[in-house]
């Protein structure tokens, strides 16, 4: 189940799931956000795992994958992504990414497009950060240079969650606090420069000739609903679904209507 591959000198670790009566079914490929890691997808894992080959990976920089040499970008990270496929022997599947993972996906769909049977976005945008956005981005880089990681951490998850689930399941918050309070600082600030970085790629979504999933939170602060309402009519094929109960952690708020969503999204591009 864990495997780890050599990239660019460094270590790539992810969890890999093969069904044992359907080996040839498409592979899912799932990609974590930032200040993640592959364990954020462990609740779809166990419900998708005995139906549906998966690829789970940890990112280079997080979990415990290292970090690229160099700067780091959405480009170089779906590379590194290609290079997993390669070593599994997989040529087509379908790639769905939280957050910044979906950033990761609409590099990757537009450097390997035939490679995709499909791809998503679990609370993600194809839009290029505004400056308001980039300035948000810069003034936690120099947060997190001054205070490191866990006050960061700290600061920021219950953000990620609606206030519903803030009142009713602290738990989850005090759950990822732990879990990524050690996160690579390094790793934190690389990440942001390649958001800020990266370019607007709604013409990924125009041209790409499969079909799109998109997972939105109603309550979501961070890709507000209007921002995902107004690129999911975007692609040829739309498969729009909102999480009316969730803010931008939907595979934990919702957990069992997210797990559908991917189970009804997968069964049908077979």
């Amino acid at each position: 189940m864990d495997r780890t591959i050599l990239y660019q000198n460094i270590s790539i670790s992810y969890k890999a799931f093969t069904p044992g009566a359907s080996p040839q079914v498409t592979p899912l490929i799932l990609l974590h956000g930032f200040a993640e890691d592959s364990s954020i997808w462990d609740n779809q894992a166990a419900y998708l795992k005995n139906n549906h080959r998966l690829i789970i990976p940890d990112l280079p920089g997080s979990g415990r994958s290292s970090s690229l040499p160099g700067d780091t970008s959405m480009e170089e990270l779906a590379h590194s992504v290609k290079a997993i496929l390669d070593a599994e022997g997989i040529t087509e599947c379908i790639l769905i990414g939280h957050s910044m993972g979906g950033y990761i996906a609409l590099a990757f769909a537009e450097l390997y497009p035939t490679i995709l049977k499909a791809f998503g976005l679990f609370h993600s945008t194809s839009y290029a950060d505004s400056d308001e956005k980039k300035a948000a981005r810069r003034k936690g880089i120099d947060f997190i240079r001054k205070n490191g990681s866990a006050p960061f951490i700290k600061q920021s998850i219950p953000n990620l969650f609606s206030e519903t689930s803030r009142r009713e399941h602290p738990e989850w918050i005090n759950t990822l606090t732990e879990r990524y309070a050690d996160f690579n600082p390094d790793a934190l600030i690389r990440y942001y420069e390649a958001m800020i970085r990266r370019p607007d790629r709604s013409h990924i979504l125009q041209q790409f000739p499969r079909p799109v999933l998109f997972i939105i939170g109603e309550q979501d602060n961070t890709i507000p609903l209007n921002i995902s309402l107004q690129q999911s009519h975007m692609p040829w094929t739309s498969c729009i679904y909102i999480l009316e109960k969730s803010g931008h952690m939907g595979m934990m708020e919702e957990t069992a209507r997210g797990n559908h969503i991917l189970e009804e999204f997968l069964n049908a591009l077979i």
